[in-house]
């Protein structure tokens, strides 16, 4: 997908830095710091995924840390609320949970059990898909509480790593502003 006013991918990639050998060897890591601390980069950004919206959202989906940069602009844009996807342990109130496997393990998202009503219609968003387990587990979350979950926005995808077309493959119509190849 291109970005607004003609800019396209290649414009919002040059604003992402490649950290090599990031978390640990082999790994390409893309760090969206770089294009966020960028005025102008951030409102390309903001401004791609608000376009890719299909339909009336009645609340944007941030996970936990990085999709909270993303969700509350998006959000306004559309005139809609922020739903928060948290680590587990990280909310004050009666909360509703799902497990989802890491590489060595497993991990724990949560959102406020009273953070949706049911049917409400939901935009997840984060900055970056890879393997998709989060983003696959926050979808599970989101149904189970009630939402109607029918797309995805994410600021990069890593399509060698399949979690895009994993949540395709769950009925997600899945955009990303820019796709980089490999780990």
């Amino acid at each position: 997908m291109s970005g607004t006013d003609g800019v396209g991918p290649a414009e919002l990639a040059r604003r992402i830095r490649t950290i090599p050998d990031f978390p640990r060897p082999g790994i390409q890591f893309r760090d969206i710091t770089t294009l966020i601390l960028d005025p102008e980069g951030l409102r390309l950004a903001v401004d791609g995924m608000v376009a890719a919206v299909a339909g009336p959202i009645d609340l944007v989906a941030g996970i936990e840390a990085r999709g909270f940069v993303f969700a509350p602009a998006v959000a306004l844009a559309l005139g809609a609320g922020v739903l928060l996807i948290r680590k587990d342990g990280k909310l004050p109130g009666a909360t509703i949970a799902e497990d989802y496997a890491l590489e060595y393990g497993t991990d724990r998202i949560a959102i406020h059990a009273d953070a949706c009503a049911p049917g409400a219609r939901v935009l997840l968003v984060d900055d970056l898909i890879a393997t998709g387990g989060t983003a696959r587990a926050a979808v599970r979350l989101l149904r189970k509480a009630g939402a109607s979950v029918e797309q995805a926005m994410f600021a990069i995808d890593l399509p060698d790593l399949g979690g895009a077309a994993a949540l395709r493959a769950e009925g997600i119509a899945v955009s990303a502003l820019v796709a980089f190849p490999g780990h």
